[in-house]
């Protein structure tokens, strides 16, 4: 049994949020629980919200994230990048997006620096939350015949697919690596 769940929108402690009627506990457990509380009118951009609760003891605990309110449902990326960059073997390619539990088409075409296309790598993920990793590219071309080092550039695409399996909002991005070898 909660004593009280509070929430501060932006670090503005001048209004605080009771979110203990939005509250819901876990089936059969008195320690977890979901707070859905709908927050309207919040202008587009990056905005961080600050969570407390306390028990019946009184003892409190606090948590805090960050997200993006965006003006249309489109997909978007963010954080993209690869790692280890350079590399010599393998890297891994990860980013952030707006599309969490739900299905994905991802992308990744890489390029030498002239255009031309060496490698595309497509997958179709759905991720639990706004990060998806584990995308592993060897420096293999597509031909599977190992590729110079030096600089290439590469692209992110994400796109949410529906019910037919077909891309109906994408998003994509830009960035460079650097194969040692």
């Amino acid at each position: 049994q909660l004593k009280q769940i509070s929430a501060i929108l932006n670090e503005n402690t001048q209004q605080t949020y009771s979110l203990n009627d939005f509250y819901e506990s876990e089936l059969n457990s008195y320690r977890q629980g979901i707070a859905k509380y709908p927050l309207t009118e919040i202008p587009e951009g990056r905005h961080q919200v600050t969570v407390k609760a306390w028990d019946v003891a009184n003892n409190s605990g606090t948590g805090y994230t960050e997200f993006v309110v965006a003006s249309t449902a489109n997909a978007a990326l963010d954080h993209v990048l690869n790692y280890p960059n350079p590399f010599t073997t393998s890297t891994e390619f990860q980013f952030e997006h707006n599309l969490p539990g739900q299905p994905m088409q991802v992308q990744i075409q890489i390029f030498t620096v002239s255009g031309k296309l060496v490698k595309t790598i497509q997958q179709e993920v759905i991720s639990e939350g706004y990060r998806v990793r584990g995308i592993e590219w060897d420096g293999l071309d597509d031909f599977g015949n190992q590729i110079g080092r030096g600089v290439y550039v590469y692209k992110v695409s994400i796109g949410l697919l529906s019910e037919t399996n077909q891309v109906t909002t994408s998003s994509s991005e830009f960035q460079k690596l650097v194969i040692l070898r």
